[in-house]
This record gives structure tokens, C-alpha cells and sequence, in this order.
């Protein structure tokens, strides 16, 4: 396995890849989730362009997973992580992270934030055990209030969700 930046025509592959790992979210009442449509091929080409848009190649030119990131108030802002369901548990996602802090010491940011879940074992408790910790709501800036009110408009507050700091 690999990780190396996507090419322009395998965006529909991250949708794929989107659609596929959010179908779990179905088991815990989530249904909605499940049937979110993935990033439309223009956001994606978007983050692709910026260099935010990075896959994981099963080594026979198979996507597996993708992580979509950008800058936000100084972090490495997770916009999404996703592994297909057939290779989840093999350490993918942590590998992605991995990958993306070295990229963003290297650029001089000071850590990786996310939004998520608080209640679903592979969101909020998953990235706490990679060394992300849940702040406070005095401690989130001006551009996590941003993402979470955008994330609200789009009804994912209906479940607990989080943000989450990993210092660099």
C-alpha cells in the first residue's frame, strides 16, 4: 500500500471509496450519513489541485482509502478520512494521519484538527487513541466555528459531534 497524491480521473474512485465507508453508519441508526452524497468531483478537484487530496493505492492501482485536507487557522484541518469497509482495521487511516503530519510540520503548521463524532468507535474514540484531543468550546478558533455551523447547516448535528486537536 501506498499514499500518494490522486490523479484528476480517479476522483469518482474517492466517491466510491466515500459511499462504500459510509455505509457502516447505517448499524448505528445513522442512515442519513449513510445516504449523504460523497463530495461532488469538483470539490475534490479542488482539493486535489491545492495538494489536500491524498489515496492510498492497494499497490495494483486500487484505491482504498483518501483523506481530504486544508489549512485552517495555522492546523492541518482533516476534512475527511475514509477507508473502504474491505480494508478497514489495517492501519490505513493512521498511515494517512502519519502521512499528512509530516507534510504539515513540514510547512510549518502547528497541528492536525478535525470535526466528528463523539459516539461512533470509529470517530471521536478511534482519533483519541491516535493522540487527537476533544477542546473545549473556548478553545476552538474562528475557523472551526466556521466548519462546525457549515456542518449543522448539513444536519450533522442531529448526533454528538467534536472537535478534535492533535499538536505537532
Amino acid at each position: 500500500m501506498r499514499i500518494r497524491s490522486a490523479e484528476a480521473c480517479e476522483l469518482p474512485f474517492v466517491q466510491d471509496i466515500e459511499r462504500a465507508a459510509g455505509e457502516p453508519f447505517r448499524s448505528l441508526g445513522m442512515a442519513a450519513v449513510a445516504d449523504d452524497d460523497p463530495p461532488p468531483l469538483d470539490e475534490l478537484e479542488r482539493y486535489r489541485r491545492s495538494g489536500g487530496l491524498w489515496v492510498t493505492d492497494a499497490g495494483d492501482g486500487r484505491l482504498v482509502a483518501y483523506l481530504l485536507t486544508e489549512p485552517v487557522d495555522g492546523a492541518a484541518h482533516i476534512e475527511q478520512l475514509s477507508v473502504h469497509p474491505d480494508f478497514a482495521r489495517r492501519g490505513l487511516g493512521r498511515e494517512l494521519i502519519g502521512h499528512l503530519a509530516s507534510a504539515a510540520r513540514s510547512r510549518g503548521l502547528s497541528a492536525l484538527t478535525l470535526t466528528t463524532f463523539i459516539d461512533v468507535p470509529w470517530n471521536a474514540p478511534y482519533y483519541a487513541r491516535l493522540g487527537f484531543r476533544a477542546l473545549g468550546e473556548d478553545e476552538l478558533t474562528e475557523g472551526l466555528r466556521n466548519i462546525l455551523k457549515a456542518e449543522a447547516a448539513h444536519g450533522l448535528d442531529r448526533w454528538p459531534r467534536t472537535c478534535m486537536r492533535h499538536p505537532l
